[in-house]
């Protein structure tokens, strides 16, 4: 084993593990095993738990959009020339489906670093896709 094969392998060894808890709102609700559980990934970013987490839970069409056009909506009024807030996109490569959201402990994760939040034990992540019924 070379001396570069060794330290990756001795990295791997100490990859951190973190436990976070799940919360899953309005269609996600009845998509997850349980409405609130706890979750054990290999890893310390929001990345690495969706990596993990949709590995093993059916809901990535709830969460992740596979195009620019899946995470806006359309909607039937022209949007103002200003804005009142800070309306802040996904980083690029982190795409949410539109009206799909991702809290960390209460705060949407494109506020804090996308999908390289750093998740540490005991955080909560909501994963949020809310019933959407018109007319």
């Amino acid at each position: 084993m070379s001396a570069v094969d060794a330290e990756t392998a001795e990295r791997d060894d100490e990859r951190a593990v973190t436990t976070v808890e799940v919360k899953g709102t309005g269609r996600l609700y009845d998509a997850l095993p349980a409405h609130r559980f706890e979750y054990t990934f290999e890893g310390t970013t929001l990345r690495e738990f969706l990596d993990a987490f949709l590995d093993e839970h059916d809901v990535v069409e709830f969460l992740i959009a596979e195009t620019p056009a899946e995470e806006v909506a359309h909607g039937w009024a022209p949007a103002p020339e200003e804005l009142p807030d800070d309306f802040t996109a996904n980083p690029e490569g982190d795409r949410t489906r539109a009206y799909a959201r991702i809290a960390i402990n209460g705060r949407f994760n494109e506020h804090l670093g996308g999908f390289d939040t750093e998740l540490a034990d005991g955080d909560r992540v909501a994963l949020m896709y809310p019933f959407m019924y018109c007319c």
